[in-house]
């Protein structure tokens, strides 16, 4: 009978304790949303010559600065090939750059800001993209990315990005 006891009292505190690390969980990532959102909105304000559209809800905004051409199906099998900058916001640091190279991507497994982001255009298009910490990498450092840039520790982690990106080649 102890045993039964104190096996239910184990699965109640561990479940009591589930539920305030998520209630916690959820109050950390509004107030990061609310810290992202802040940081591009200052962004778009010290910059009004940018007229950037924001998709949904979701606090990605965009400029499509070429719209490229044709009729481009995108889903989430998508191959895009692309060129791009990554910069942090704000300071614009450069963390990520691709030069003469083009790498190829599917859709699905790139950050969701890009996921939102690159339908916007077509073939040969460029966009720019300003993309909250949740919609790119959260709550978890990048040490790989940035360091030959000159950040030391790499991304950190919560950065809001801002990304410039050629769409080459859409296969699907």
């Amino acid at each position: 009978m102890n045993r039964v006891a104190l096996i239910i009292l184990l699965f109640c505190l561990g479940f009591s304790a589930c539920k305030k690390t998520s209630e916690g969980g959820l109050a950390g990532y509004k107030a990061q949303a609310a810290i992202d959102d802040k940081i591009v909105a200052d962004y778009l304000k010290a910059n009004p010559s940018l007229v950037a559209t924001k998709i949904d809800t979701s606090g990605v905004y965009y400029i499509v600065e070429q719209p490229g051409t044709g009729n481009d199906l995108f889903t989430n099998s998508t191959q895009v090939t692309v060129g791009y900058t990554g910069r942090l916001l704000p300071g614009g640091q450069i963390f990520a750059q691709t030069n003469d190279f083009h790498p190829s991507f599917v859709l699905s497994q790139v950050i969701k800001g890009w996921q939102l982001g690159i339908p916007q255009i077509k073939r040969g298009g460029q966009v720019r993209l300003l993309v909250p910490s949740r919609y790119a990498y959260g709550p978890a450092a990048q040490p790989q990315l940035g360091v030959v840039f000159g950040l030391k520790d790499g991304l950190p982690a919560n950065a809001v990005l801002d990304f410039d990106i050629q769409l080459y080649d859409i296969v699907n």
